[in-house]
């Protein structure tokens, strides 16, 4: 089920549902030169953002299809170890932004990651990994019947779930698996709100200096939590492997997750600098994210301009 690779780093994949764990690796296919997919047009080539959309049906479909019963399910139906010592639960006060990204996969798999509702023109947008809504350098392969549910705890929805009606990724990654980020755009909840006017949103800082303190948090699917609980890492950001890295050891689940720099536990509020992306062993030490340059700039404005 996994990509050969002779990078050291393996993607964060939402873990799998129905499969051992060996058949949930993550992974992060070597980097390969960036050339057009068959039968891409020259346009679409030369626009780096590439966008997907979900119909009002398809919309429709993916808050029925995910009940209450059916998170609860597959919160259960996986073990990846166990929590820690890096990964701490969550303790400050509730973060409304955060929270749990569910979809099916490209295999069909019902499965989740995180994801931070942030601060957007539109009010409407979030981010995440991209491997969390497509799979690398496979343009067909993408994710289907895709929710947010922020503020996820224990099972509580307590701001409710949005449907995703877009996403956008760097074309990079759709034909090369690199620049692991994406913007979702969200409807309005079933009282016709937008999120951000639900649930806030967290700035983001493009093109900022790595280094500093970082927290990264995510829905990690180790045990006890099993994605249950949002988990936390703090370290302080350093430049490695083209990317930025923290030492934490959370895994499949948190894929997608903020990194928050200036981050206070009192208020929850802090700037969103990167996202959990990629591991650095299969039992992991460091958290890897993008360095949000001019690219990530351009997937942002595309949803954020939706």
């Amino acid at each position: 089920m996994s990509e050969t690779s002779t990078s050291p780093i393996r993607r964060l994949r939402g873990r799998v549902a129905g499969l051992a764990v060996t058949g949930t690796a993550l992974v992060l296919a070597a980097p390969v030169p960036a050339t057009a997919a068959a039968g891409q047009s020259l346009a679409a080539a030369a626009d780096p953002v590439s966008v997907m959309k979900y119909t009002a049906k398809e919309r429709k479909d993916a808050l029925a299809y995910w009940t209450s019963a059916r998170i609860k399910a597959v919160g259960k139906s996986v073990d990846l170890g166990p929590t820690g010592p890096k990964a701490k639960p969550y303790r400050g006060t509730a973060l409304k932004t955060v929270g749990r990204l569910f979809f099916v996969n490209s295999r069909g798999a019902d499965t989740w990651c995180t994801a931070t509702s942030v601060k957007s023109a539109n009010r409407s947008a979030a981010l995440t990994a991209a491997h969390c809504v497509r799979l690398g350098s496979s343009p067909g392969n993408t994710n289907t019947a895709m929710v947010f549910v922020p503020g996820y705890h224990k099972g509580k929805k307590p701001h409710g779930t949005f449907a995703v009606r877009a996403v956008a990724t760097p074309r990079t990654w759709e034909t090369d698996s690199t620049r692991d980020m994406a913007a979702l755009v969200v409807d309005a909840d079933k009282n016709g709100k937008k999120l951000t006017d639900v649930v806030g949103g967290q700035p983001i800082a493009f093109n900022r200096a790595v280094g500093g303190t970082v927290s990264a948090l995510g829905y990690s699917a180790t045990r006890p939590q099993l994605g249950e609980e949002l988990l936390r890492c703090v370290g302080t950001a350093k430049k490695e492997h083209g990317m930025q890295a923290i030492p934490c050891d959370m895994t499949g689940g948190s894929s997608g997750g903020p990194w928050l720099a200036d981050f206070d536990t009192t208020t929850g509020k802090g700037v969103l600098v990167s996202v959990n992306a990629s591991l650095d062993a299969l039992t992991p030490t460091k958290m890897y994210g993008e360095v949000l340059g001019a690219t990530e700039k351009k997937v942002f404005d595309r949803a954020q301009n939706s």
